[in-house]
């Protein structure tokens, strides 16, 4: 039966037990039945604590929209004041340690900025619940951000007949892989269920119960994970920022061979599982799929296999790390329709035959391009389906403190959010290509940008005077992880000249760039990263930097007519792979 939150009595059908009693017993928490959470969450504005403003969403048969799983059932929930959905996970079993778990892994993601992650928040005794589970009346919960998306699994099976989609799944999951294993934490039990596909395509990790941070150290696991996603020689005493290696390669490797062939997961996959299981781990040399693939014509898919069979037969599930080959973008990546024929600039007659939305903004006529925003707005959505946002769409608007840009917007403008200074943050969706000139010039108070691998082009002057390029390490600005990673994208130039305040090159920044034939590395340059000049099929000499720190594994792979190189005193030792494919 259904009770008042806040009653002073715990009441079942048949006693009525003082609450202090109930407190004053020490013993193992149980957990109410999936049954009696759906029964609390239908009043969920009367037995939430703090989230009573949050509503379950209804699925066609009227029941609550929700996920369960070995520990925990997820319920879809709405926030009925500005339409925002959460999740909210309520527990269905005891795991020791996970309040003070959590505690420290959301205190960790604050200072965590990334598509790849969602937001938590641990709640103690958030949810009143009827049960006859336990004396217990009021239950934790983790709220979190709502995540719209297919499991990894599901996506890729769905997919499988088409080719482009597998290939750049395969690229996506390789740079999530790039971002995660430099970072002090650990997500803990990677699998596909545990990654959501996004509409656009790009990921997200969710369920963070075996997570590690850095405050964390010292701990024992609190789950091992999946068998046949986790090192075979992994315990409980493994428990640091690197237990995602191993899974992370063995994912992509899963990834990149059905990206190869889409029959390979037919014939070596199952439904729990991708390519490998934890039988192959345990004999890896006598994996049936090795013996008939590899190794293969695809050299990438021949590299991701060598760091397994390494971290194999070291017994180690952290020599992976940073060694992690980066998937070529399949061709095509960026080729969005009809993507030139929306130019950025804003005419006299574009204003004249523009469509006002309520807030008085103007879109072209198509409703493809925003043109302008009146000055004053706080907040703003740019409409779904915009394309581009014009030169100096949000000029002057020194009132905005955010504005939501939707996946579809490809391009923005020269000088499009100039001198908005009161703009804190902004998100640039996967997807946007170029950015125009001076477009956060002026942004006083831009401290924290999100941008994507997507981009390919950035004019001039775009973010230097924000503080957020400000404080890029080094002085150094970086797309995604790599610094001026858009240089390498263009892989037909033949010299390249490095600004003489550079004090590093980036991991693949001019990967790929088929036809350099020179390139002048500054005295500043203090480190190359991996795979810098990995597959620069032209370059023949290369002077180092005498004052050189370091230099990453595979930095000068497939450099196959590279000749003459010179190795600096101040290099102590070659890193692995460093001239493979030299010949």
């Amino acid at each position: 039966m259904k009770m008042r939150k806040n009653s002073d009595l715990f009441a079942t059908e048949n006693k009525i037990i003082p609450i202090f009693v109930a407190k004053s017993i020490v013993y193992l928490m149980n957990y109410p039945l999936i049954s009696e959470y759906i029964d609390a969450i239908k009043f969920a504005e009367d037995n939430f604590a703090e989230l009573s403003y949050l509503r379950p969403v209804l699925g066609d048969d009227g029941s609550p929209v929700m996920t369960s799983g070995n520990f925990a059932v997820v319920f879809k929930m709405k926030d009925e004041r500005d339409g925002k959905c959460y999740a909210v996970k309520c527990f269905t079993k005891e795991q020791e340690g996970r309040a003070e778990a959590y505690r420290q892994i959301a205190e960790e993601l604050k200072k965590v900025n990334s598509p790849y992650l969602t937001s938590v928040t641990y709640l103690e005794k958030e949810l009143f619940v009827d049960t006859d589970q336990t004396q217990d009346e009021e239950f934790p919960v983790l709220l979190m951000d709502w995540v719209e998306g297919k499991t990894l699994d599901k996506y890729l099976r769905e997919n499988l007949d088409d080719q482009y989609t597998l290939e750049m799944l395969a690229y996506r999951f390789s740079q999530l892989a790039q971002w995660l294993i430099p970072q002090p934490f650990a997500h803990g039990d990677l699998k596909p269920d545990n990654i959501l596909v996004r509409e656009d395509g790009s990921l997200v990790l969710v369920d963070y119960d075996g997570m590690y941070v850095p405050s964390m150290k010292g701990q024992k696991a609190r789950e091992l994970g999946s068998p046949d996603f986790r090192h075979p020689k992994r315990t409980e005493d493994d428990f640091d920022e690197h237990i995602d290696d191993f899974p992370l390669v063995s994912i992509l490797a899963s990834l990149k061979g059905v990206a190869m062939d889409p029959n390979l997961l037919e014939d070596f996959g199952a439904v729990d599982r991708l390519l490998f299981s934890c039988k192959d781990y345990h004999d890896f040399k006598n994996s049936r799929l090795l013996k008939d693939f590899y190794p293969s014509p695809d050299d990438e898919w021949n590299r991701i296999i060598d760091l397994l069979v390494i971290s194999i037969q070291e017994q180690t599930n952290f020599i992976l790390s940073p060694n992690l080959p980066c998937v070529s973008k399949p061709s095509g990546t960026f080729i969005i329709d009809d993507f030139n024929d929306y130019n950025w600039d804003v005419s006299e007659d574009d204003i004249e035959h523009a469509w006002d939305d309520k807030f008085g903004a103007k879109y072209s006529s198509d409703k493809k391009r925003l043109l302008w925003v009146p000055i004053g707005l706080k907040k703003y959505t740019i409409r779904k389906g915009t394309k581009v946002i014009g030169a100096n769409a949000f000029e002057d608007c020194e009132d905005l403190l955010s504005v939501e840009i939707p996946n579809s917007v490809t391009k923005i403008g020269p000088e499009a959010f100039m001198n908005c200074t009161s703009l804190h943050h902004i998100t640039i969706p996967f997807g946007v290509i170029c950015i125009g000139d001076r477009a956060f010039n002026g942004c006083s108070e831009l401290h924290s940008i999100d941008v994507p691998e997507s981009i390919t082009e950035v004019e001039d002057e775009v973010f230097e005077e924000t503080p957020w390029f400000t404080n890029q390490e080094d002085g150094i600005l970086y797309i995604g992880k790599v610094a001026y990673k858009y240089i390498g994208d263009k892989i037909n130039l033949k010299t390249i000249e490095i600004r003489d305040d550079t004090t590093e090159i980036g991991n693949h920044a001019f990967s790929d760039c088929v036809s350099l034939v020179k390139i002048h590395i500054p005295d500043s340059v203090r480190r190359i990263g991996i795979q810098a000049f990995a597959g620069c099929q032209a370059l023949e000499r290369m002077e180092i930097p005498e004052h050189l720190e370091s230099i990453g594994q595979y930095a000068f792979y497939g450099c196959s007519n590279l000749v003459d190189i010179n190795i600096p005193n101040s290099m102590s030792f070659i890193p692995h792979g460093l001239f493979s494919g030299c010949i």
